[in-house]
């Protein structure tokens, strides 16, 4: 399963429906963009040193996906059918469904345009 941005925030507040699907989950990916988004989210966290070291702690428990010549074409092919259908995604998220397609992994998301991804499977709390 590929973590979102927003899935990685839950776990850490402790969201217990998150944590118990991850401990199920025979797999655990983090692609690079999650954890560029993550880091930049505690840019501004008062408990940055703290939070930054226990994410690092919990990324070595993950697989770490990263972008590479296959992610753009899946990329592209993603894109084009969102723009063809009108219904447009977060430029990150566009990547990490791209992701999601090239390793076959579900998306652990509250994002709901995730859905709108064919081909792409979101499990949501």
């Amino acid at each position: 399963m590929i973590l979102d941005t927003n899935a990685v925030s839950a776990f850490f507040d402790g969201l217990l429906e998150v944590v118990e699907r991850l401990k199920q989950a025979p797999e655990v990916f983090i692609p690079v963009i999650v954890i560029g988004e993550y880091r930049y989210g505690l840019q501004s966290s008062r408990e940055r040193e703290e939070r930054e070291l226990r994410f690092r702690g919990f990324c070595r428990t993950c697989h770490l996906l990263s972008v590479d010549e296959k992610t753009a074409g899946f990329y592209a092919l993603v894109r084009h059918r969102l723009r063809i259908a009108g219904t447009p995604i977060p430029e990150n998220d566009i990547w990490i469904a791209a992701l999601s397609l090239q390793h076959s992994q579900q998306i652990m998301s509250n994002d709901r345009h995730f859905d709108s991804v064919q081909g792409v499977t979101r499990v949501g709390w």
